[in-house]
Parts: structure tokens; C-alpha cells; sequence
């Protein structure tokens, strides 16, 4: 029993909502998957996540969207508006819902309880501290393991230089995200505003009476607490009332990226394999699509193929290239005030507003109903 080799599948590292998720859509595929990971508490998380009508079409396939019960709250509309134009940008679709509203810390705490059922996740590996080539001898947990594939999942500030190869993309962004109570129903619609220092996105948050919301500010400018309460009481006290944020206001660096495994058998998910500016409220659900992917090449290809890992990158990253170079090229258009930024986004605005069937696709990739490839 000493010298005993336990093989598996998939070793996962990091079990994030990613990486668990990843987990149990590669389990409920009948494959030995084993997750390791650094901390064994969940963590202080307070954020929410935007889950496009995919995303959540794919935890319900999990079984996991029914748990979630009255802690989600759906997106019925989403409203565009900027500094340039004087009419707004409507979408909404009336089959169903274009999203919903999720607290991060109830996902991963639904996912983690799953994993720790099904006894395939262990805690307190510090994955820097190992050498893990796949189809090798891996030793920890006092046990020897051996697996078929290694999967990274991470997030985006993972930087071991060893395992993979990040493309940056020039950002001096920072994004401020927090909560604010307001005095009216948020009708479950989202905002996304243009505004001249940087885009600002509030989202519908799960609350009983409807009038708690979520923003994200992405700038180059430096927001003290009180410029952030101006700014969003300035553009959005006529569509909800009387507003009071909160002081637990969090902000980070944002780093869009691509990256590439220099491994074998190693696949990137979520954030390690791309970030894109948060404009677009699509960067996890670019994750979801990563594990929808990946087990539709599990059901074209075998996983000893010569040619797995290359069929998994170049379908992924062609919808990854996509979203970071429209992201991309909208801050740019918004934040330098060159010559022809106002007529292409007029013409982007009118387009968008005088032809149905455009309007329509683009409704359909906010859903996440459109694959590229």
C-alpha cells in the first residue's frame, strides 16, 4: 500500500468557481478527476457575478442553478447609454431572461459542498511549492498520484513562469466594485454607462424587496469613496431613487491577457487562460465556455490524443481573441478622443438601433447563445 499510484483523469488545480465547476461537469462525464487546493475556508467574498442565459442554462444541467434558489436575481433588460449619443441601447429578450444575478461566495460554497461530498478535492496543496508534469509521479498528501491531464485554474494573477505564457495587453484600469441600497425597484434591469473616464456597470442584486443593486467602475483616475457616491448618484438617482452606497468598496488592477501553456497535457481555464476588461460583463462567462469545450472535445476526441490540448486551445482562442479585442478596442474608442471615435460610435448606436437583426445577434452573444466557432 506504500508504494500504491493513484491514477486519475484530470488533476485540477485550483478550486475556485472554475475550477470546481470544471469538476463536476468533467465528474457527471464519468471521469477520475481530483482537485487540489491552497485554502480549505471559503473565502470573504462579497462580489456577485453577471451569468449569461449559457452560464446558467449549464449549472442547471449540473443540477447546481436549483440550490441556488432565491439567492439570484434575473436580468430582464439591459440599458446602454453614453456621453455621445442622445438614444440609448435597449436589449431584451422575451423567451427568457438574459441572465442573472449570483452572489460568487453562495456559487462556490454549493460547488465546494459537492466536491467534498464526492471526496475529490484536497486542501492545503500549495501548487508552487510541487512538481507536477502530467503522466508522472506526483507526490503529496503522502500519497503518489499519476494523471492523464493537468488543468490550471487559478485566476488571472497566476504567474508561474514555468507553466505557461501570458500575452499582456496595455490597461492602466482600475475597477471599483460594491453595492448600493436605493429608494426604488431596479425593475431587474442592468446599466451600462459610457462615461467619459470609464464605463460603469450596475446589475440587479439579489435582495427580497428588489432595491439593492452591484457596480463595477473601471478608470484610470484614482476614486476616493465619495467621487464614486456622486458619480453614481449623478447617473442613477431619477432610475432609482434616493441611493446609498456602501463603504465596502473593493478595487483592483485590470490585466487583460491571453496566456498558452508551454506544457503537454496541460490545459488553462477561467482567468489563467484569458482576462478582458469587465465592459463587457462576459469574462466569466468566457470561463463556462472553456469547460463546455472541453468536454465537447472529451466527446470528439480521446483524452491520449496526440492533438487534444491543440483542438482545445485554437477553438478557445478565437472567442477569447474576440471578446479582448472588442473590449479592447471599445475603451479605446471611449477613452482617446481622436477624430473619428464619435462617428463610428454614433454609427455603432444607430446601427444597432435601426437594424433589428443586428440588434438581435448582438442580444444573442450578450446571452451567451452564439459561439464563434
Amino acid at each position: 500500500m506504500k508504494n500504491k499510484i493513484f491514477k486519475y483523469d484530470f488533476l485540477i488545480v485550483g478550486g475556485g468557481l472554475i475550477g470546481s465547476l470544471a469538476a463536476i461537469a468533467l465528474i457527471k462525464k464519468k471521469f477520475k478527476v481530483l482537485v487540489i487546493e491552497k485554502n480549505k475556508s471559503l473565502p470573504n467574498d462579497q462580489r456577485t457575478l453577471a451569468v449569461n442565459a449559457n452560464s446558467r442554462n449549464f449549472l442547471r444541467d449540473l443540477g447546481i442553478w436549483k440550490k441556488l434558489k432565491n439567492e439570484q436575481e434575473p436580468i430582464n433588460k439591459i440599458i446602454i447609454k453614453d456621453y455621445i449619443n442622445k438614444e440609448d441601447l435597449i436589449f431584451q429578450n422575451f423567451q427568457e431572461s438574459m441572465g442573472s444575478v449570483v452572489f460568487n461566495s453562495s456559487l462556490l460554497k454549493i460547488a465546494r459542498d459537492i466536491l467534498i461530498q464526492k471526496k475529490i478535492i484536497v486542501f492545503g496543496v500549495d501548487f508552487n511549492s510541487l512538481e507536477i508534469k502530467s503522466k508522472s509521479l506526483v507526490h503529496f498528501n503522502r500519497k503518489n498520484y499519476n494523471f492523464n491531464k493537468i488543468i490550471i485554474s487559478l485566476g488571472k494573477n497566476y504567474e508561474n513562469i514555468n507553466t505557461l505564457k501570458k500575452n499582456y495587453f496595455h490597461s492602466k484600469h482600475q475597477a471599483y466594485v460594491g453595492f448600493f441600497n436605493h429608494q426604488k425597484n431596479h425593475n431587474q434591469t442592468a446599466h451600462e454607462v459610457f462615461t467619459p473616464n470609464g464605463p460603469l456597470a450596475v446589475l440587479p442584486s439579489p435582495s427580497p424587496l428588489k432595491k439593492s443593486s452591484t457596480f463595477i467602475y473601471s478608470t484610470k483616475n484614482e476614486m476616493s469613496f465619495d467621487s464614486l457616491s456622486n458619480l453614481i448618484n449623478n447617473y442613477f438617482h431619477i432610475s432609482h431613487g434616493k441611493i446609498n452606497v456602501k463603504r465596502s468598496v473593493s478595487s483592483y488592477p485590470i490585466s487583460p491577457h491571453l496566456a498558452k501553456p508551454k506544457q503537454k497535457d496541460v490545459l488553462l481555464l477561467g482567468d489563467t487562460a484569458h482576462s478582458i476588461h469587465p465592459v463587457a460583463g462576459q469574462g466569466w462567462n468566457l470561463g463556462i465556455k472553456d469547460i463546455q469545450t472541453l468536454c465537447s472535445n472529451l466527446d470528439d476526441y480521446n483524452i491520449d490524443d496526440k492533438n487534444f490540448d491543440q483542438f482545445y486551445f485554437s477553438k478557445r482562442i478565437i472567442e477569447s481573441s474576440s471578446y479582448l479585442a472588442f473590449t479592447s478596442a471599445l475603451n479605446f474608442l471611449y477613452e482617446n478622443k481622436i477624430l473619428l471615435s464619435k462617428p463610428i460610435i454614433k454609427l455603432g448606436f444607430t446601427s444597432l438601433n435601426k437594424i433589428p437583426k443586428l440588434k438581435n445577434l448582438f442580444i444573442k452573444q450578450a446571452m451567451g447563445k452564439i459561439n464563434l466557432i
